[in-house]
């Protein structure tokens, strides 16, 4: 946290708002229409994801920012296992679930460097300074 001035810096933030569009984009087909409450999920652990970096973030302290990363790596994962049902189901294509996927996981590991950074960083967070 010592080097970001805003949770915008955050190059994983970055992903998962590139991340969001993607999802949006793809649930914004008609075939996710007839699936009201895959769509609601799929968009729900999407927006966990950007939006847990932020809160995290905001919270300007150390311990509890790597409690929101957690939640959004966990909400990463959500998203990759339902784009393996919406793949199994017939909701999206191969080559999209390919660049989706790809996507998560660049995402799952840059939140996990972030963690790895944080946890071993001697920076309690801005609310301590």
């Amino acid at each position: 946290m010592s080097t970001f001035k805003s949770f915008t810096e955050i190059e994983a933030w970055q992903k998962a708002r590139d991340l969001n569009k993607n999802v949006y984009e793809i649930t914004s087909d008609p075939i996710f229409q007839k699936d009201f409450e895959f769509r609601k999920q799929i968009r729900s652990a999407n927006l966990s994801v950007i939006s847990n970096i932020a809160e995290g973030f905001e919270r300007s302290e150390n311990a509890e920012f790597l409690q929101f990363l957690y939640i959004a790596k966990g909400s990463a994962g959500e998203i990759l296992s339902l784009l393996y049902v919406a793949i199994d189901l017939g909701y999206i294509s191969q080559s999209s679930f390919d660049s989706l996927s790809t996507s998560v996981k660049e995402f799952s590991n840059k939140i996990g460097g972030l963690i790895k950074h944080i946890k071993q960083s001697n920076f309690k967070g801005s609310k301590y300074k």
